[in-house]
């Protein structure tokens, strides 16, 4: 079967296409057997490993959460991680508690002062940006470091805290199989240029917007 039998195949299955499914069973079954088949040469023919860019961006929430679900299966591989907060740092949130089970497995470093509304201090904040970068450059630059989470870095490149070319260049220092994972809202344009995956977190409902609800323990901290 060629490739473009394939791909028309997967457009069958809905992969594309549109088609209602099969009510029966041997329509069902004949269904997912070329199913299998287009995905069984889609895995085969994708065999490289590479240290990924992982972007995690917009207004909806799940930034910081989608990056810790990486850490949490990457330590479940046995590997280490290191996490550095660049706008958080005023309080600890439920996921550092957590993850102290872990022991040096993780290393976490919150490093901001809170809220840019809250700090108001410009030249502090720029100060404590920079001092993080140092801190994550040191991880992305360790081979024994499988994942660098960089949480709310795209915040302190939107406020020209740090400047994207500096982090572009610390992306190219990292071992060949070390991911990084960037959060935070407003991730530039260069950035999501370069990433291998980009995730834009849409914002539909939110309670603390419409509906008076604070901020909770275990959702949002």
């Amino acid at each position: 079967m060629t490739q473009s039998d394939l791909d028309s195949k997967a457009s069958e299955l809905g992969m594309g296409g549109h088609l209602a499914p099969e009510t029966d069973d041997a329509g069902y079954r004949k269904r997912m057997e070329r199913r299998q088949q287009v995905q069984r040469q889609r895995v085969e023919e994708r065999n490289r490993e590479k240290g990924l860019v992982l972007v995690f961006t917009g207004h909806g929430k799940g930034k910081t959460s989608a990056a810790l679900g990486l850490v949490l299966r990457t330590l479940g591989h046995s590997e280490r991680v290191a996490v550095v907060q660049f706008i958080k740092g005023g309080w600890e949130p439920g996921e550092a508690r957590a993850l102290r089970a872990f022991g040096d497995q993780v290393c976490w470093h919150a490093l901001g002062e809170g809220f840019t509304w809250e700090t108001q201090n410009r030249e502090r904040d720029q100060q404590l940006v920079g001092e993080a970068w140092q801190t994550a450059l040191g991880y992305l630059r360790d081979a024994a470091i499988k994942l660098v989470v960089l949480d709310e870095i795209n915040v302190a490149l939107k406020l020209g805290y740090i400047s994207v070319q500096t982090v572009l260049a610390g992306l190219d220092e990292r071992p060949e199989l070390t991911h990084v994972a960037l959060t935070g809202r407003g991730a530039p344009e260069q950035l999501i240029e370069r990433a291998d995956l980009v995730t834009e977190m849409t914002l539909v409902h939110h309670p603390f917007r419409e509906q008076g609800v604070k901020a909770q323990a275990g959702i949002e901290y």
